[in-house]
């Protein structure tokens, strides 16, 4: 491709970035949590049948995901989960097949009153828009939508399939992507537009969810020395888990790349709810927990020394000795994943980025997980994942930066018409 090609490109990516930031405010304002998805892809199929894709929108059937790697088990209603995927075709394909894939489900946003502004009425201010889901990562999405659009302003259109996908469930299962995969859709490299600050994410965690169910005796709180707490039984086990921690950071020394960071493993407890009454000692508690794996590591194998921790704590615990907790696994089980057999695409991508950015693409250790393990992993499939810059992910006030994006669009474009090669329309 040549520099009057790319630049053509490019020209386009701009002058469409205005018409980006209009779709990308009204994507954000959906609230589209965990089991309200629906609006969301809704909106993504009726772009992708206006841009003229042919488009495959189906709710999915937990019982043919649930035998697969990676599949983690789905406690809320699930009987209107989908994923939508638009499907471009050349005529001859001569190119390289490409799979862009975000995800449109966002976590809770919190209390409202600690958002300067609403959550789901984006607002654009000092060069960012504020939103939650503007960064993690509605603005990714949109932004590979428009990186479309551009080759097609340009006058060109690519010579290899490309499905671009919308997901749910990457925020906790990650079986929307797994969805896609189970239906069959295959290709030579995948693209996740993730927000990671310019970087290439290098390796990533995986993550373990799981649910601490712990039992108690009540009796008046007149009397709390004859019961047993459940509340304060399930921080002893917290405390245990901690202890856990530190031994998995530990055992993260010897990781190639992580290593490189001081505190790689998070444990995180994330929801708490216990007991009945303010003056009864309680009889039950639950915690939902989080614990990150590296590349490598054995989901089940961790699962085992979850297990073995909880129930070592327990035997030192005066009640949990004789009414051992439950553990169940409420979310992911998911490996961790490091890029790997990905020069061809990576070398692509890093024309694309010097064209933009100028020099090479730097690495990224990310500690939290993408979609992409399931194509590296599951399917041999190079995946790659890079985005914009922004912050407060997961918290409040999140924002993605402007011109990051429109930097992380104009590559994404130029990515794709290397990838997957172009002629004039």
């Amino acid at each position: 491709m040549n520099a009057e090609t790319q630049q053509r490109i490019l020209d386009a990516v701009d002058a469409g970035f205005e018409a980006q930031l209009a779709t990308t405010r009204d994507f954000v304002a959906i609230p589209s949590t965990r089991g309200a998805e629906g609006p969301c892809q809704d909106m993504i199929g009726d772009l992708l049948r206006a841009r003229g894709y042919e488009v495959d929108d189906w709710h999915i059937n937990v019982d043919d995901l649930k035998d697969l790697r990676g599949f983690g088990p789905i406690e809320h209603d699930f009987s209107k989960a989908r994923t939508v995927v638009g499907t471009y075709r050349p005529n001859i394909e001569a190119g390289k097949s490409l799979i862009l894939q975000g995800h449109c489900d966002v976590v809770p946003a919190g209390p409202l009153e600690l958002w300067d502004t609403p959550p789901f009425s984006p607002v654009i201010k000092d060069g960012k828009m504020f939103g939650r889901g503007a960064c993690d990562m509605k603005s990714g999405t949109i932004g590979a939508l428009y990186a479309l659009d551009a080759i097609k302003a340009a006058g060109l259109k690519p010579t290899a399939r490309i499905h671009f996908q919308s997901v749910i469930e990457e925020e906790s299962t990650g079986v929307g992507a797994l969805s896609t995969l189970q239906r069959g859709y295959r290709a030579d490299a995948c693209f996740i537009p993730e927000p990671t600050g310019g970087k290439m994410v290098r390796s990533q965690v995986g993550v373990i969810w799981f649910r601490l169910r712990v039992k108690g005796h009540p009796t008046h709180v007149a009397f709390a020395g004859s019961g047993s707490n459940a509340i304060m039984a399930a921080y002893h086990l917290v405390h245990a888990l901690q202890k856990l921690e530190i031994e998995w950071n530990e055992r993260a020394k010897a990781d190639r790349h992580f290593k490189t960071l001081n505190h790689p493993i998070n444990f995180n407890p994330g929801i708490i709810k216990g007991g009945d009454w303010a003056s009864s000692v309680p009889a039950w508690c639950d915690v939902d927990c989080r614990i990150a794996i590296l590349p490598g590591w054995s989901v089940a194998d961790h699962q085992k020394e979850i297990m073995a921790c909880v129930a070592a704590a327990s035997r030192n615990h005066r009640f949990l000795a004789n009414n051992p907790p439950e553990v169940e696994w409420s979310g992911f089980l998911s490996e961790g994943y490091e890029l790997t057999d990905s020069a061809a695409p990576e070398a692509a991508f890093g024309t694309a980025f010097n064209k933009v950015y100028g020099g090479a693409v730097e690495d990224l250790v990310f500690t939290a997980l993408t979609d992409t393990r399931f194509y590296g992993l599951n399917y041999g499939i190079p995946s790659l994942c890079f985005g914009a810059s922004g912050g407060e992910m997961h918290g409040f006030n999140e924002y993605v930066e402007l011109e990051s994006l429109k930097k992380t669009t104009r590559a994404m474009a130029l990515f794709i018409a290397e990838w997957c090669g172009v002629e004039k329309a």
